[in-house]
């Protein structure tokens, strides 16, 4: 393993904790105001998500044409502003779409710069690796995070964007390595054709569908949480709603460590296993009526998540390296699972809007992604990885 991959982790841990530190403070100050409207919170997230779809078709290219450890410092500096400008009491809907924009640029030179750093042999171990450190900071942000935020939400902002700051100087000891030359013309036209030559094989439609289902269920099941717990368990701050979430990101911790043994990039359709099962976990979730009932099921839910998205990912890293760039790939990525993620909190905050019931919306949730992986791993065949030797 090449060790010039634990300055990107420690990068992308100060960087994602920041991130959901963020998430819980604005949750936060929603919950201390008086009479919150049941849509605001999975409006955040719909706002957050909005520059994930706009960017797709330029942040791919910017992080092949350009050096992706200099890229994530950009990145960084573009959600401390976002950051700061919450700190100033800005519209958290605008502020937080500004942290959406440093993250859509962040996505594909992070996952991008893996296959320069691992290379084809280490690539899976360095996803795990990532996913963990990443869950990991996801687990503490909530929780530190939110802790501060319930006694002071200027605190908890401030501590923020300190740790973007930190994070983009810790990614200054990544090679600056540009892989291409900028290309000409209509980058949305380009978009387009990287569209259609990477969903030319099974493979490769399944690791981008299959990854849009994943983020989808888990940006979902996170503002379904947040209205379904004060329902249930009479939970009414950050705090309690993020210890409940612990849980969740304690479970994709331990299947992002169990699954490269298991799930090789040469049996990719072996991670539609664990997706059928986070799917019915979800169900299960429904039917819980007791808090440490809830916190076992969110922990199987979160491991079966981290079983299917760490493959997946590598799969994407890999296939995009062998067609259209791992930057552009991740960036193709993030249109079609940011657009997926639009698409299932926008329809939650529709229903929130007309007071639907949380505990029918969860067990809706689970049947979606049960009939979503059946949908996605069809024909998807189990033999040897690279599609571009062998079609169908």
């Amino acid at each position: 393993m090449n060790k010039q991959i634990y300055p990107l982790l420690i990068a992308q841990f100060l960087s994602a904790f920041a991130d959901n530190a963020i998430l819980f403070a604005v949750i936060a100050i929603v919950m201390k105001a008086d009479h919150p409207a049941n849509w605001y919170v999975p409006a955040l997230q719909s706002s957050f998500l909005v520059a994930f779809v706009v960017l797709a078709p330029w942040v791919g290219g910017f992080a092949d044409h350009h050096a992706k450890s200099r890229v994530l410092i950009v990145a960084n500096m573009i959600k401390a502003l976002g950051a700061g400008l919450l700190f100033m009491h800005i519209e958290p809907l605008l502020a937080y779409c500004i942290v959406g924009v440093g993250a859509a640029i962040y996505g594909p030179a992070k996952y991008g710069i893996l296959p320069e750093l691992a290379g084809h042999q280490f690539l899976v171990k360095a996803n795990s690796l990532v996913e963990g450190s990443t869950i990991l900071a996801i687990l503490m942000g909530m929780q530190i995070g939110a802790k501060v935020a319930d006694q002071s939400t200027d605190l908890a902002l401030a501590g923020t964007i300190v740790l973007f700051v930190v994070s983009a100087l810790v990614t200054l000891l990544l090679p600056a390595k540009v892989a291409n030359h900028p290309s000409t013309g209509s980058k949305i036209l380009e978009f387009g054709r990287q569209m259609g030559q990477f969903f030319t094989t099974p493979r490769s439609r399944f690791s981008m569908l299959g990854a849009s289902l994943f983020w989808a269920t888990a940006a979902t099941l996170r503002v379904l949480i947040v209205a379904w717990a004060p329902v249930v368990f009479s939970l009414n701050n950050a705090t309690e709603i993020a210890e409940l979430t612990l849980f969740l990101a304690v479970g994709i911790i331990a299947g992002s460590a169990l699954v490269p043994r298991m799930i090789p990039l040469e049996h990719l359709r072996r991670a539609r296993l664990p997706a059928y099962l986070m799917g019915l976990f979800i169900i299960g979730l429904g039917f819980t009526d007791s808090l440490w009932q809830a916190r076992g099921t969110l922990f199987f839910v979160g491991m079966m998540g981290g079983m299917f998205i760490v493959p997946v990912n590598a799969a994407l890293q890999e296939l995009g390296m062998l067609s259209i760039g791992s930057g552009a790939a991740v960036a193709l990525q993030g249109f079609f699972q940011n657009l997926a993620m639009l698409i299932a909190v926008g329809g939650y905050t529709y229903a929130a809007s007309q007071n639907a019931d949380p505990v029918i919306a969860i067990l809706v949730l689970g049947s979606l992604v049960f009939v979503a992986t059946f949908l996605v791993s069809w024909h998807l065949p189990d033999n040897t990885l690279n599609p571009f030797k062998n079609r169908r």
